[in-house]
C-alpha cells in the first residue's frame, strides 16, 4: 500500500458516554422529536433510556446549558433554547469536535483562564474562601501522601480558586474546563509520575500568594504549577 495513505489514516477516536448522550440528543432536536422550547425529560428517564449513569447524563446537560443549547428553570425543569434547528444542530456539532480535537488548545486557554483567575483570586478572596482553599489544598496532601486518588482534590482546589475571583464568568469557564482536561491528562498520562508530588509544594506557593494578597507572586507560582503542560501545548500546537 502506497506510504501517503497509511501515513493519512488516524486512529478510531473512541467517545464518550458524555458525548454520546450529546450526539444522541442532537438527533432527538435535529429529527423534530425534540423542538426548541420543548421540556426535556428527567435525568432519571433519560438515564434509563440512555442506559447510562445519571452523572454521564448531567453532564451532558451541564456542558448543553453552558453554551446556551439548554436552558434550565430550577422551579420547571431544563427546556431546548428558543433557536433555530439549524444553529443548534452546528453548535452541537462543534461541541462535540471540541472535545474530541481540541486537548491541547484546551490547555493553552486553561492556562491563561488561571493565570488570570489567580491574580483576581488573590486581590478579591474573603477569609471564607482562604478557609475553603487551605481544607482543599490538605486534603490534597494527606491523599497524595497515603498514594491516594487525589484527582478530585486537585481539580477542587483550582475552582475554588476561580470561585475566589468573585466572578461567576471565569468561575463557571473554569468549571466547565478542568474535568475535560484532568480526565485527558490522566488518560494520556500528559504529567510524570512525581508530578502529583511536586503539586504539594506549589499548591502551597499558590495558597501563600493568595493568603498574602499578592497578585504577582500568585501569578508566577500558577505559571510554575501549569509551565509543563503548558509547554507541552505549545509543542503540540506549533506541530500541527
Amino acid at each position: 500500500m502506497n506510504n501517503s495513505i497509511i501515513e493519512s489514516l488516524s486512529a478510531i477516536q473512541r467517545q464518550s458516554p458524555v458525548d454520546i448522550i450529546i450526539h444522541q440528543m442532537r438527533n432527538l432536536i435535529v429529527s423534530g422529536q425534540l423542538k426548541p422550547g420543548d421540556k426535556l425529560p428527567s435525568e432519571r428517564i433519560l438515564s434509563e433510556r440512555f442506559q447510562t449513569s445519571r452523572s454521564y447524563v448531567r453532564e451532558a446537560i451541564l456542558k448543553l446549558q453552558f453554551y446556551g443549547l439548554l436552558k434550565t428553570n430550577p422551579q420547571s425543569g431544563t427546556y431546548v433554547a428558543g433557536l433555530g434547528i439549524n444553529i443548534i444542530d452546528s453548535m452541537i456539532g462543534d461541541l462535540i469536535n471540541f472535545n474530541q480535537d481540541d486537548f491541547y488548545a484546551l490547555i493553552e486557554a486553561r492556562f491563561h483562564l488561571e493565570i488570570t483567575a489567580v491574580q483576581l483570586a488573590a486581590i478579591r478572596r474573603t477569609e471564607e474562601d482562604l478557609k475553603v482553599l487551605k481544607e482543599t489544598m490538605l486534603s490534597f496532601e494527606i491523599k497524595t501522601k497515603n498514594n491516594q486518588s487525589s484527582v478530585e482534590e486537585d481539580m477542587l482546589f483550582h475552582t475554588k480558586i476561580a470561585q475566589a475571583t468573585q466572578n461567576n464568568v471565569i468561575s463557571s469557564m473554569i468549571l466547565h474546563l478542568i474535568p475535560d482536561l484532568v480526565k485527558n491528562i490522566t488518560e494520556k498520562k500528559v504529567c510524570g509520575e512525581n508530578q502529583v508530588y511536586k503539586a504539594i509544594d506549589e499548591h502551597r506557593a499558590i495558597y501563600e500568594a493568595i493568603e498574602q494578597q499578592n497578585p504577582n507572586l500568585a501569578k508566577e507560582a500558577m505559571r510554575k504549577h501549569l509551565n509543563d503542560i503548558w509547554e507541552l501545548s505549545q509543542r503540540e500546537i506549533k506541530n500541527r
